[in-house]
């Protein structure tokens, strides 16, 4: 494992958060980064976007929602995307940045995190399992909603 740290996104790690790439079978259960990265900007006051460094390296991507006042429940504060470098999976990078992302909830008073997720072979739901999610619901689009509680 790597001895990982957040920086927020700015114009300088913008274009390699939006390079990150992913493995192969994957892309059908994420949208791209530059949809995460460009609604960061539509909602700046509810966006929580951070880039995962490994020395000078961006190998993951984190957004998170705090919108306490989302008609949504599972909106409120919850896991929007996230993105790991192919080449990094596996590596500790995803489980750092959902900790990283579930400390900044705690600090908001946040009582738990929430993540909605596609089924599939290939989707993330092993590795929202493995992070601490557990199944709580299906969304009105039929994902599934998982939470951890804080």
């Amino acid at each position: 494992m790597g001895n990982y740290r957040l920086e927020e996104l700015n114009a300088s790690n913008i274009v390699a958060a939006n390079s990150l790439t992913l493995k192969r079978g994957q892309e059908q259960f994420i949208a791209p980064p530059s949809y995460s990265i460009s609604e960061t900007y539509v909602n700046p006051t509810t966006a929580w976007p951070r880039v995962v460094m490994d020395g000078d390296t961006v190998v993951g991507f984190i957004r998170g929602n705090f919108d306490p006042e989302n008609p949504s429940e599972e909106l409120r504060s919850c896991l929007w995307r996230i993105h790991v470098s192919a080449d990094y999976q596996g590596k500790g990078v995803g489980s750092f940045a959902v900790a990283a992302l579930a400390d900044e909830a705690r600090k908001r008073g946040n009582k738990r995190l929430t993540v909605l997720w596609e089924s599939g072979p290939e989707g993330p739901e092993a590795f929202f399992h493995r992070v601490g999610f557990k199944d709580i619901g299906t969304s009105r689009f039929g994902e599934t909603i998982g939470e951890i509680t804080l």
